[in-house]
């Protein structure tokens, strides 16, 4: 009479139950990244550190300067810019849920009101430049006041960046809407996916970004 015995598993299969059920690692999270996004990330970071050195630089020359705070009044262009860059932050954030919506029609209107408020940011910010020279604020003049100019400056100059991308992908939802076969491939596309995922985080980073430099201006302008 012939015993039977179960087979035992092979090392590799039980290593694969032993740590089914384990938390990813957070290389592993790291590897399930989208390229382009992982890319994005860096790209934030990078801006992140830019504008960290120069708020420094910026608050550095601001305590060495004999001038007292207050000399200026804070140019009110500015504050209406962050009042209409926290509205288009807004109007972004509804696109995703307009996308999953699969209304093509909604989303184009969506992406055109962001990018219509992106330029009335930045006119807005130039108003503000020309604001300070009203002042007696000059690019050219104190250190602390050139670096309000270059800060805001680059701020805008990363928001265009952005706007560009968002024209991009206004253009193609518009060519997109008007065919149903486009439409549904448009939608059903993961790469289209990433792109409005791709905008909505740079778009809020850069909001957040400005409303962290307002902040500072404020207490140190």
């Amino acid at each position: 009479m012939l015993t039977t015995f179960p087979m035992m598993n092979s090392d590799p299969e039980r290593r694969d139950k032993v740590g089914a059920g384990a938390p990813a690692s957070t290389f592993a999270r790291i590897e399930r990244v989208p390229p382009l996004l992982m890319l994005l990330y860096l790209g934030m970071a990078g801006i992140t550190v830019l504008f960290i050195i120069l708020v420094a630089a910026y608050a550095q020359t601001r305590h060495l300067s004999s001038l007292p705070s207050g000399l200026h009044p804070f140019p009110r262009y500015f504050s209406l810019s962050t009042i209409v860059l926290l509205a288009s932050s807004y109007t972004l954030s509804q696109a995703q849920r307009i996308y999953r919506q699969d209304d093509m029609v909604k989303l184009a209107r969506c992406l055109a009101a962001t990018l219509l408020l992106g330029g009335i940011f930045t006119g807005l910010q130039v108003l503000g430049w020309r604001e300070l020279i009203t002042q007696g604020v000059f690019f050219t003049g104190a250190a602390s006041g050139t670096y309000v100019y270059l800060i805001s400056a680059l701020h805008v100059a990363h928001l265009l960046g952005g706007m560009l991308f968002l024209l991009s992908l206004l253009l193609r939802t518009l060519h997109a809407s008007r065919d149903a076969v486009r439409s549904l491939v448009f939608i059903r596309n993961p790469y289209r996916r990433m792109q409005l995922r791709m905008l909505g985080l740079y778009w809020h980073f850069i909001d957040g970004l400005w409303v962290v430099l307002f902040a500072l201006f404020l207490f140190l302008y």
